[in-house]
């Protein structure tokens, strides 16, 4: 069976959205991960630690979805 560059396209397309959501689930698995720990310590360094990782956290589920959002708009 051969497959039409379009139907490829279409394909790369899909992978490439259903990685970025996997990407987005990772981010919030670790989000609850770092507001789990910073919770959990009462040592003034591990609580930095753990702010920042937050923070890393944040911003990266907060880029992978404008990405998301971004490709939406772009398949309609």
């Amino acid at each position: 069976m051969f497959f039409s560059k379009k139907n490829a396209s279409k394909q790369a397309y899909r992978r490439e959205t259903n990685e970025l959501k996997r990407q987005i689930e990772l981010s919030k698995t670790a989000i609850l991960s770092a507001q789990n720990q910073f919770e959990q310590v009462v040592d003034p360094t591990l609580v930095d630690c753990y702010i920042y990782e937050l923070n890393a956290a944040q911003l990266r589920y907060q880029f992978l979805l404008r990405r998301l959002k971004k490709r939406e708009l772009q398949e309609v």
